[in-house]
């Protein structure tokens, strides 16, 4: 152990939503060791705000899309040497990654190779019941253990000598659920008949381009149906540059906010949402916001995809249900006019939006796991390892 007697923990987290699991997953480790810990690595601005001085700014890492990732490359590796040069200087209790998998498989090969004796952890599987299958059964040979979200995701790993364990999705103790809609309408001066659309074209430079100007086309066709909608575009640090501008630009009546709990207390003022897919999706299904999934990559991105890809649905709820209660406007379908229609579908409260309400309470009972918090059950997970090290 360290010579400070505090546990040293090297966390890596690549994006927005790792570096919000990240921030849990730090507040549940001082909770248990009585602030005897101190936390190292890269992480985004959440995680700084519990203690963590990152080592290169994480919006580097937020490019999504096989094609799209190219230019990219040279940057990413300096970020991959630069950060095993930093593990092996500060000899870490342990390395935990999250989400994020292919940066976070190079860190760990990388540090494999050089037999440093540290535990290597990652959290949140990558989707190999989506597609690359075959990863789960080499993933033990680079880490020691595995933190999954979802209660379905253990078995496609253990019977490959991974250590897996479900801890429980995180969206759950989200402070989304404590969030105020009628605190936003006041803070923006929106009047109460105004209808509150969120628009969530994600987190990544390449879905903003590809995304907010549909969702801003699906937002005027909605307006010309009723002067009284209101939009409202909850962004992150990563990518709020470029949606504030391509907001300005459009002359809607919208509000485009930064800060998680505008986000979260705009969710709560929201008839309905237009969300790219992702984390996001959860937090509107655990508050019950009726929504609809739209997204599209590159044309080439979209073929290779088709090709590897091995689900009936993107969408989280719909594959925890096993059913389409969120409809899923992808590629080709995720036009405008498509977008809008199901828009006022849902905002009429007949069948889709019961079917997306009944649907959204099983979710919630499904992501829930035992008495502890998940972050807290991921610290357990991380707290043994580390004791079984010593």
């Amino acid at each position: 152990m360290s010579t400070s007697n505090k546990l040293k923990i090297y966390l890596i987290a690549g994006e927005p939503s790792g570096d919000l699991l990240g921030s849990r997953l730090m507040r549940a480790l001082v909770k248990k060791t009585d602030g005897n810990v101190e936390f190292y690595g890269t992480g985004g601005d959440t995680m700084e705000a519990e203690g963590l001085k990152s080592l290169f700014d994480i919006s580097d890492l937020a490019v999504m899309g096989l094609i799209e990732v190219i230019p990219s490359i040279p940057k990413v590796l300096r970020h991959i040497k630069s950060t095993v040069a930093d593990i092996l200087q500060i000899k870490p209790d342990i390395v935990i990654t999250i989400d994020s998998w292919s940066f976070s498989c190079r860190v760990h090969k990388a540090l494999r190779k050089l037999k440093t004796g540290i535990p290597q952890l990652h959290y949140v599987a990558p989707q190999v019941w989506a597609w690359k299958k075959k990863r789960a059964r080499t993933m033990y040979k680079y880490i020691d253990g595995l933190m999954t979200l979802l209660p379905q995701e253990p078995k496609y790993f253990t019977p490959y000598h991974l250590e897996t364990t479900f801890v429980g999705h995180p969206v759950i103790e989200s402070e989304v659920l404590h969030a105020d809609g009628d605190e936003f309408r006041r803070k923006y001066n929106i009047p109460a008949n105004k209808k509150i659309i969120s628009i969530l074209p994600g987190s990544r430079h390449n879905e903003v381009k590809m995304l907010m100007s549909v969702f801003l086309d699906s937002a005027k066709i909605l307006l010309e149906k009723d002067p009284n909608f209101y939009f409202v575009i909850p962004t992150v640090k990563t990518v709020s540059k470029q949606v504030k501008a391509i907001a300005a630009a459009s002359g809607l009546p919208l509000q485009v906010v930064e800060t998680q709990e505008d986000r979260y207390n705009a969710f709560r003022a929201s008839s309905a949402a237009i969300a790219a897919s992702g984390t996001v999706a959860l937090e509107l299904a655990i508050c019950h916001i009726p929504h609809i999934i739209a997204y599209k990559v590159s044309k080439l991105t979209a073929f290779i995809a088709a090709r590897i890809m091995k689900i009936q649905f993107v969408n989280l709820s719909n594959i925890m249900l096993g059913r389409e209660i969120v409809p899923e406007l992808l590629q080709q379908r995720c036009v405008s006019g498509n977008i809008a229609q199901y828009i006022l579908e849902l905002l009429k409260h007949g069948d889709l939006y019961q079917k997306q309400m009944d649907g959204f309470a099983k979710v919630k009972e499904i992501l829930s796991n035992g008495e502890q918090t998940p972050s807290e059950n991921a610290a357990d997970v991380v707290l043994n390892m580390i004791k079984n090290k010593h």
